[in-house]
């Protein structure tokens, strides 16, 4: 128990045990909704809503413990490593909000298709453009994360990234 308790103190460990859920989660979620809508199952689209929301929630702890690793990260990395690691910063920075606006829509859906069944599909449809939306760019984000400690995953040299920016994207503390 000490030795799990040790782990949870080092957030780039639990980003990397979680960072999953968001893409896999976010998948599954959309596989259902899918289902749920070709079946016309209320019930069924329900639930793949619930699952969208929560899954794309997700992403709140995903960043926040990233975003407190990052520093060790760092200094542990090569070169190349380290610009992976800010392209990736960057990437998160830039379009983590879209699982928002997804959980947000979801949780809208869910809450108006209760009371207003037309709405429903109105809401399942744009939340499942929004969640292939999520998807793609956490794909993007996490290979450029894979890329930061695994020399076995890079494609080609490190993006170019303005200098500066992915700490502009990162709180600090003073």
């Amino acid at each position: 128990m000490n030795a799990f308790s040790r782990l949870l103190n080092q957030p780039e460990y639990v980003h990397a045990a979680i960072n999953h859920l968001p893409l896999v989660g976010m998948f599954i979620a959309i596989l259902a909704l899918i289902a749920g809508l070709v079946a016309r199952s209320r019930s069924s689209t329900f639930i793949a809503l619930t699952l969208l929301t929560l899954t794309a929630l997700s992403i709140w702890p995903v960043s926040h413990y990233g975003e407190a690793g990052y520093d060790r990260v760092l200094s542990m990395s090569d070169d190349s490593g380290q610009a992976f690691l800010k392209y990736h910063a960057e990437l998160a920075g830039r379009w983590s909000f879209l699982y928002y606006i997804t959980a947000g829509i979801a949780a809208l859906t869910c809450g108006l298709g209760i009371k207003w069944p037309k709405w429903l599909l109105i809401g399942s449809l744009l939340s499942l453009v929004l969640a292939a939306g999520s998807l793609a760019a956490g794909i993007a984000i996490a290979q450029a994360g894979g890329e930061v400690r695994h020399r076995e995953f890079r494609l080609g040299p490190p993006p170019a990234v303005k200098e500066g920016a992915a700490a502009d994207t990162l709180p600090r503390a003073a």
